[in-house]
């Protein structure tokens, strides 16, 4: 992957020294942690928890993400050009965000509003509640903001899947997808259609998941492009998005899969989704949502 580190971008806020938790109070219900212990318990039991509390009134974060164990091995350097992790996290949320302040507009008629991405260390407050390094990178659309803890890329790389760099660039891409999705009110329009319907909230959850690896996708075709990555780089993502399917991660904890509680995807499903964008390279390519039978769409259109 050929980039230049070069500082951190505006739109990054780097809690790394100051992460200390707490709550900013962004919706109340069960919160992130909460909401993981219902996680694990509906996978370890193979009963839908989750369902069952959100039907009862609770609310959770619309993009919640999976449970990962934490890693001890973390490292920090705030000195410029010496935090290469942390540049490449920064060089492509700029790049993500430049790409869809061109395309979003073309392909869709809407304009782009950039993000703000949050580097911390094992817990800091977020518009969803408490973000902690178990929980993995994450969007919030109640403050337009991406959390990452940089620990994730060893638990990427134990679940299986590939730390180099253009996969952590995948990562980061696939967390702007959310971004886009909210700015065109498919996130929005999923949350409502859960509330309609809640058997389908499994199901409508894996299509904004799907869309968001697609969307990655989109991306990783205008790099491709402009000969910033190459075939190994696409290699290294496939494998990130193997790594973190449903299927894959249910296997590792327990043996077992139960694909009724998929809420990601599978392996097979997020690998072809992000190559679906890849290929074609338009939000016109990311219906996932045609495909699940549901109504939003990736080109704004409902």
């Amino acid at each position: 992957m050929d980039w230049t580190p070069g500082g951190m971008s505006s739109d990054v806020e780097d809690r790394r020294g100051s992460s200390g938790g707490g709550n900013s109070g962004g919706g109340g219900g069960l919160g992130i942690v909460g909401f993981i212990i219902l996680v694990i318990v509906s996978l370890v039991t193979g009963r839908n928890y989750i369902g069952s509390y959100l039907a009862g009134g609770g609310t959770v974060p619309s993009h919640a993400p999976q449970t990962i164990a934490p890693s001890a091995n973390r490292s920090y350097s705030g000195a410029p050009g010496e935090d290469r992790p942390a540049e490449l996290v920064s060089w492509t949320l700029d790049d993500v965000q430049r790409t869809w302040a061109t395309l979003l507009p073309q392909e869709t008629g809407r304009p782009y509003r950039r993000a703000k991405l949050v580097l911390y260390n094992d817990r800091t407050y977020s518009g969803c509640g408490t973000a902690q390094s178990q929980t993995g990178p994450f969007y919030c659309p109640a403050d337009e903001k991406v959390y990452i803890d940089l620990s994730f890329w060893n638990e990427l790389r134990r679940l299986g899947g590939s730390n180099a760099e253009f996969a952590q660039a995948y990562v980061v891409a696939h967390e702007l997808g959310h971004h886009v999705q909210n700015l065109l009110g498919i996130e929005q329009q999923v949350r409502r259609l859960s509330g309609q319907d809640p058997s389908q909230r499994n199901s409508l959850s894996v299509d904004l998941e799907l869309q968001a690896d697609c969307l990655a996708g989109v991306w990783a075709h205008s790099t491709e492009q402009r000969n910033i990555v190459h075939d190994s780089d696409i290699a290294a993502g496939m494998q990130a998005a193997a790594a973190v399917g449903d299927d894959h991660l249910q296997r590792m904890e327990r043996g077992t899969v139960s694909p009724e509680s998929f809420t990601h995807g599978s392996s097979a499903q997020r690998v072809g989704w992000f190559k679906r964008g890849l290929q074609q390279g338009t939000t016109a390519a990311c219906n996932t949502f045609k495909v699940g039978g549901a109504v939003p769409s990736a080109s704004g259109q409902y």
